[in-house]
């Protein structure tokens, strides 16, 4: 299963957003209101929760500076990854999009695919106040 988020327009140069995504404690101020748990477990891992669902592990795994990170599972059931993809539009200014790619079965995505979208989408929306 494959999911985009929107495009979000960054007013921060490429290098300055991907400074930001690869410090894994700035994700805080990129998750939902619903957020029940948030924890840093080391430089490139942190722990979050969604009220109602299960907590989470992600890894940082990979950073191509300044245009890709990739975070993913680190444990747990589910094997997934969170891509984000910068592109520089001027010296100040930054394009970001967050893919979310897994392997489900049907039934499993079928129940994930509109809170995992919804999820991603927030986290995009959220970069262009955060960063």
């Amino acid at each position: 299963m494959k999911l985009e988020s929107q495009k979000v327009t960054i007013q921060k140069s490429a290098q300055d957003t991907f400074n930001f995504l690869t410090d894994v404690k700035n994700f805080e101020s990129l998750m939902p209101e619903n957020i029940s748990k948030f924890e840093v477990l080391d430089e490139d891992k942190f722990l979050f929760a969604l009220k109602g669902m299960p907590e989470i592990i992600l890894k940082k795994k990979e950073a191509i500076k300044p245009n890709k990170i990739v975070l993913g599972a680190a444990g747990g059931k589910i094997d997934f990854a969170l891509v984000g993809n910068i592109a520089a539009i001027d010296d100040n200014t930054s394009e970001v999009q967050l893919l979310f790619e897994g392997e489900f079965n049907a039934m499993m995505a079928m129940m994930i695919k509109g809170p995992i979208s919804k999820f991603i989408d927030t986290l995009a929306s959220n970069m262009q106040r955060a960063v």
